[in-house]
């Protein structure tokens, strides 16, 4: 059987829990660094599905393996081949199809609330909200042929299905000592960012222990969920999204005004 395609970017950015999950479903993969390589995998179909994990880049930059790994990306839309997409994955993901990747109005780093749609709940078997872990910095429009699944209070758009590719403004695959990891190696960048929705490396880490096992048990549910339809099409469909977010109270001038 083909295996499962992981493309990771950053030596403090791996998949974490997601590798567990995959070894202990037994699920073949292969783990391949497109940025230190200079180049993606050039054909979606030589994998049962292609898993793309974060970067310190940014989608929009003009860079060859960028380039490549959005073919990539694009291949499997085209040949129903499954997607999983973390933070620039799914800002690639996004633009794979079509859509915009933007600078958010402020970092989103450390933990945060998200509201997940009832699409969603059903889709993943999570509940209706949960706390993820972020880092990001862009955020992206939702492709018109998917739909929401994730909505954030600093940042809207926080996760998006389309059939069997799905796409998480956030980090689930994180764990305990990755995040202690990330903390230490972004210490400088942590001292200078700014915003409503940036906490302190202090603040991170102190409410690690409250929220890593929801997280842990939040992601595998979505893990499985995802690793469940590798074979087999979507028949799910997310097209109530639309009327059943302007039922969220979203505590935020930005929702409040937004043309739903």
């Amino acid at each position: 059987m083909k295996p499962v395609v992981i493309l990771q970017h950053e030596a403090s950015q791996g998949p974490g829990i997601l590798l567990d999950h995959l070894r202990q479903q037994a699920i073949d993969h292969v783990l391949i660094d497109p940025c230190a390589e200079g180049a993606a995998p050039a054909n979606a179909r030589d994998y049962r599905g292609i898993i793309v994990l974060g970067s310190n880049h940014c989608a929009n930059e003009q860079l060859h393996w960028i380039d490549e790994e959005r073919c990539l990306l694009q291949s499997a839309v085209r040949h129903d081949i499954p997607v999983l997409g973390h933070c620039f994955g799914a800002q690639m993901l996004a633009r794979a199809l079509g859509a915009a990747v933007w600078r958010n109005p402020w970092p989103n780093i450390g933990w945060s609330e998200v509201r997940i749609t009832p699409c969603a709940q059903k889709l993943m078997d999570l509940p209706a909200q949960a706390t993820i872990f972020n880092w990001h910095y862009d955020s992206f429009d939702i492709p018109a042929s998917a739909r929401r699944t994730m909505i954030g209070k600093h940042c809207l758009n926080k996760g998006f299905v389309h059939g069997r590719q799905w796409a998480f403004q956030g980090h689930l695959e994180v764990t305990a000592d990755s995040v202690r990891r990330w903390c230490g190696d972004g210490h400088d960048e942590l001292l200078q960012a700014r915003g409503p929705a940036v906490q302190s490396e202090a603040q991170i880490l102190e409410r690690l222990p409250r929220y890593i096992d929801q997280l842990h048990a939040m992601a595998l549910r979505t893990y499985k969920a995802w690793t469940d339809q590798l074979d087999k099409p979507i028949s799910i469909s997310c097209s109530s999204t639309s009327a059943t977010l302007k039922r969220f109270r979203l505590k935020s001038d930005q929702y409040l005004h937004m043309q739903l």
